[in-house]
């Protein structure tokens, strides 16, 4: 049970999954070292070093079996976070205590299996990604023919549809998909390289012999799952800290999209068109019982923005790197990292929750698109009255002057939008009278959104999908 007198992080309280949170955790973090400190040790015995191979089986035996307060206490002891889990390790495996870490660098450790917690955090948000998308598509292809106005400027425009407006956001998930993709594609281990990433301790254990270093780090790598092109050629005592600020920026992409997708939820609720779920027992508002705040789309636009911040965090720490390192990247990395990716996964988590329970106004978008259209149809009216006979200029000034008055009528008077009655009782347009239902069908006003939508879900969308099945079907959940 958690001390309510201390100072706990929200991420893991509130906002971030467990499986999220544990990649992220102690357990793994060490585990990880075990287990880069074995495939060392047995690559090392490989090639002919004096290890041996009851030491490397006593090393596997106890990989699991980690004393988190004997670390913690040799780390009070002698303030070295990998010296202090090198003792605990041997006091669990004492016939291979003396060759544990054998020419290693701390960084080896911390480098590659920092690298390797990022690799499988992304995997984790890559999976809710595509979960995020296959819900959007659900949706924008439900309502891909449902006119709404369109807004530039926020201010109404031409018609669109509710199902087009969840492709712009669903498009701008599939440009994070391919940013994610690419950085996955790309991810490098620090590898076996020594104290300033010479080799030369290691070159020195194998009596001068290169080949055979070259070849350690090989096995190493291999048998933590890379192959030998995925090591960084040359690097310091770290691996280079632009990786983390890349890893950053395609997080910093997702939250991107995710903020501007709440906010034009929020802006839709709060019109009554759209809304995120809203829950039988949930509570608007203290005081005002009758509110409908959208509480999940706030919460996500909170989390991107403090997303959104972090990459120029990584940027500083990768520009201020000194030579070959500085160990002033250690406590900021510690908290940059790890909050950066629980903090995209609460954002997913919140994403998938809201696409999946979007509520839909059709009555109240139609009302507004009825509120609005006529103004837009005068083009339309205009040239049928032209293709009759009409003088288009004259047209032109006579229903300017007809949307002056109706558009007064609406702001000042509080008043329906009549421009179409004024219209239907002008003889100046005789030619479309009894016809303007039919010349101003919103369906005539949008263009080729429901196609666009169907086009764009079929030839980009759906591949992705059917590349990610097995990872599809994940819910969201909101813990609070």
């Amino acid at each position: 049970m958690s001390d309510k007198l201390l100072y706990e992080n929200p991420l893991n309280t509130r906002y971030a999954s467990r499986e999220m949170l544990e990649n992220f955790g102690d357990a793994k973090r060490f585990r990880l070292w075990r287990k880069l400190w074995i495939a060392l040790a047995e690559s090392e015995m490989e090639l002919g070093l004096p290890v041996t191979q009851e030491q490397v089986d006593e090393l596997k035996a106890h990989a699991e079996d980690i004393d988190f307060e004997k670390a913690e206490a040799y780390e009070r002891e002698v303030r070295h976070d990998v010296m202090a889990h090198v003792k605990a390790y041997g006091d669990v495996a004492p016939k291979a205590k003396g060759i544990i870490h054998l020419g290693a660098t701390s960084c080896f450790v911390d480098c590659n299996s920092e690298i390797m917690i990022m690799h499988d955090g992304l995997r984790i948000l890559l999976k809710k990604l595509v979960n995020v998308m296959e819900k959007l598509k659900d949706f924008a292809l439900k309502y891909k023919d449902v006119p709404t106005l369109g807004f530039t400027h926020l201010q109404p425009a031409q018609l669109t549809t509710v199902g087009k407006r969840a492709a712009l956001w669903l498009q701008d998930l599939m440009l994070d998909y391919e940013s994610l993709t690419r950085l996955l594609g790309g991810i490098r281990l620090r590898g076996v390289k020594g104290t300033t990433g010479t080799q030369a301790s290691f070159l020195d254990l194998f009596d001068g012999d290169g080949e055979k270093v070259k070849e350690l780090e090989r096995r190493v790598v291999e048998k933590l799952g890379y192959s030998a092109s995925e090591v960084y050629d040359v690097t310091g005592q770290t691996y280079p800290r632009k990786f983390d600020y890349n890893v950053l920026c395609v997080l910093s992409q997702i939250a991107q999209s995710a903020y501007k997708f709440s906010n034009d939820i929020r802006i839709l609720q709060s019109m009554k068109e759209v809304e995120e779920p809203f829950e039988t027992s949930q509570i608007g508002s203290s005081a005002m019982a009758y509110k409908r705040n959208p509480m999940r789309c706030e919460r996500m636009g909170s989390l991107c923005r403090y997303m959104i911040s972090l990459p120029v965090n990584s940027a500083v720490t990768a520009s201020t790197q000194w030579f070959e390192r500085t160990l002033d990247d250690s406590a900021n990395r510690r908290i940059v990292n790890a909050q950066a990716f629980l903090t995209a996964d609460a954002v997913l988590n919140i994403y998938m929750n809201v696409a999946e329970n979007l509520v839909v106004y059709e009555k109240v978008i139609q009302k507004h698109v009825e509120a609005e259209l006529p103004f837009m149809a005068t083009e339309n009216i205009i040239m049928e009255c032209v293709k009759a006979g009409g003088d288009r200029q004259q047209l032109h000034e006579r229903i300017r002057r007809l949307s002056q008055e109706a558009g007064a009528a609406v702001k000042r008077e509080g008043k329906e939008n009549d421009l179409l009655a004024r219209i239907e009782e002008d003889g100046m347009f005789a030619a479309v009278r009894g016809r303007l239902p039919e010349i101003v069908d919103a369906k005539k006003f949008i263009g080729r959104a429901p196609a666009q939508t169907e086009e764009f879900i079929e030839q980009k969308i759906l591949p992705i999908l059917a590349r990610h099945g097995d990872m599809l079907g994940a819910r969201g959940e909101v813990r609070v």
